[in-house]
This record gives structure tokens, sequence and C-alpha cells, in this order.
């Protein structure tokens, strides 16, 4: 539906949409730059104010993912007339409370009346020119690292059937409001060649976009992708969104699946994540330092693949 839209050439677009990435990218002055990006969805778990932590987080790491620091952000909402509006009022409060641990300003926003409850945020930051992270600087030789575990869509699905556990509940809830400032630092401070935030695409759509964007071809290892308990045991209970098989389709030809791998486990990597971790590629000699780095501050991180050469598939999974 894009490609018919002009291309939007200007000396000071640092970063646009031609290469599908995370954020736009704007130059204000020879030093800096503004990152601006916007997401918004229905609720992906029964309580309001966390629903607004996760929709907040999952905003906010657009920017992070690109190596920016959030300055400002605007609440977008669809409300339904006749839903209690105290709902309204912990989502907002919830989302405010994760901007603000964020180091960002909520400055406002935009309300309509709507059959559906939607909740996301329109945000704002600032990087350095010479330190943005896009998708298209992974390098052959590059190793690649994941910052959260995967399966948010399958668990929030059995949330939605009701066949969730509590303590499963808790954890996703906890791992999608968790911010990627920590680790997105942590990159910085290591110069990341790429990076992003692995969101409704699943792990191998974003992979495939960095390759795309590389021209190179990302390889991963399925035994060292960080899973969340139980979350192949509920995509072989069925606990599948139709997101995953929108990814499905659409990577069919473009990524390659050992036929070892069973059924859940490629529901898993199709899976449509909210608030995702960030996918890194670090230089190999920069490797050893930021897993230790990563474990002197606390930031969780699994070495997951590498870079390649390949012209066959844009991702390959072992």
């Amino acid at each position: 539906m894009l490609k018919g839209l002009p291309k939007e050439v200007n000396p000071d677009l640092l970063v646009g949409f031609n290469t599908a990435d995370d954020a736009g990218v704007f130059r204000i002055n020879d030093h800096q730059a503004l990152v601006q990006t916007v997401d918004f969805f229905p609720p992906i778990v029964d309580d309001p104010y966390y629903f607004g932590q996760i929709a907040a987080a999952n905003a906010l790491s657009d920017i992070y993912a690109m190596g920016g620091s959030p300055l400002t952000a605007l609440n977008i909402v669809g409300f339904p007339p006749k839903m209690p509006p105290d709902i309204l009022s912990k989502i907002l409060l919830g989302g405010s409370r994760k901007i603000h641990e964020a180091g960002a300003v909520v400055v406002g926003g935009h309300s309509i009346k709507d059959n559906e409850l939607k909740f996301g945020v329109a945000c704002t930051g600032i990087i350095d020119v010479d330190k943005i992270v896009t998708n298209a600087g992974a390098r052959v030789g590059d190793r690649l690292f994941l910052t959260k575990p995967l399966g948010t869509g399958i668990i929030t699905t059995a949330i939605k059937q009701n066949k969730a556990g509590d303590e499963d509940i808790a954890l996703v809830t906890k791992l999608m409001a968790r911010l990627n400032r920590d680790a997105a630092q942590l990159m910085i401070a290591h110069g990341a060649h790429a990076a992003t935030d692995i969101t409704g695409y699943g792990i191998l759509g974003h992979a495939h976009e960095i390759a795309e964007a590389s021209n190179v071809c990302l390889c991963i290892r399925f035994d060292r992708l960080p899973l969340i308990p139980n979350a192949l045991a509920y995509a072989e209970a069925g606990a599948l969104t139709g997101g995953a098989k929108a990814n499905r389709e659409y990577l069919k030809d473009r990524v390659f699946l050992p036929d070892s791998l069973s059924q859940s486990q490629t529901d898993v990597l199709y899976d449509a994540q909210t608030s995702g971790g960030l996918l890194i590629a670090i230089a190999e000699n920069r490797a050893k330092s930021f897993l230790t780095d990563a474990g002197v501050r606390d930031v969780s991180v699994s070495e997951i693949g590498r870079v390649m050469s390949c012209d066959d598939y844009s991702v390959i999974v072992e």
C-alpha cells in the first residue's frame, strides 16, 4: 500500500520510512536530530493500568531502538462512550508513569469515540547525529543479541482465551512493561552496527527487515532463543495470533526453517510481539565485552546468531 507514496526527500531527513525502520529521524542542527514514532492498539491485558504501561513502553521502544532518548509524549485514545470513565483514567495513569520513568513528559494528546478501546502514544526523542542506530548497518560477521524472551503474542492470546495461569500473566505483563532503555544505552556504549525492536512482525519479520536494509543474511540459532516459559505449550493449545498467520504468509519465501522444528516452535518464530526486546548487531570483536558489560549492568541479553552473506534467504534458522 505504501509503494505508491512519493519518497520523502529532504537533506535533514536522516531516516525515513524507506527502509521500514523503527522511527523517523530529522536533523535540527549540526549535532542533534529528533526521533519520532507512534503506536497504539487495543488492550492485550485485562488490567487497564498495566495496559497503559505496556502501550507506552511499546511506543517508547522505537526511540530506544534508534539509540535516542525520549523527550515528549502525546496520548492517542479511542474510547467507547458506554465504558466506565475510570478505566481510561487508569490507562492514562499507567502510561504517564511509564513515560515519566523514561524521563519524558506527557504534553497532551487526542481522543475520539470508538466502538473498541484503543490506546497508544506518539513519542519524540533526541539523538546525536553520529550515534544513530538504524536497521541498515548490519555487517557480515556481526553477532546478534536479543534482550527479551519471545512469546508475548501467544501468552496474551492465551489470556484472551482464559487459558493463561496467573504466574504467566504476571510475567508477560512485567516483560512487556519493561523499558528497553538500559539495553539501548548498552548497545550505544558498544557501537552497535544495527538494531530494531521486536514487535508485530515477530523475530523473523524484524530480522528480515534488518537483512533487507543491510543487504545481508541473518542466521539465528533456535536453541539460543530465549522463550517465555509455557509459550510453546500455549502455542500447542491453539493460542495463536492473526498477526502470526500474516507473518508466516509474508515471509514464506524469505526465510529458511529446518524441518526439525515443531509446529509450536515455528509458531513462536512468527509470533507477533508487543513491547519486545531489541535485536542488536554487534561487531564480533566487541561481542565478549558487550556480554560482560550486560552482566555488570544487569541487562538481560542472549546471543542468538550471526550476520552472514546469503543470496537465497534473508533469514536462516538453524
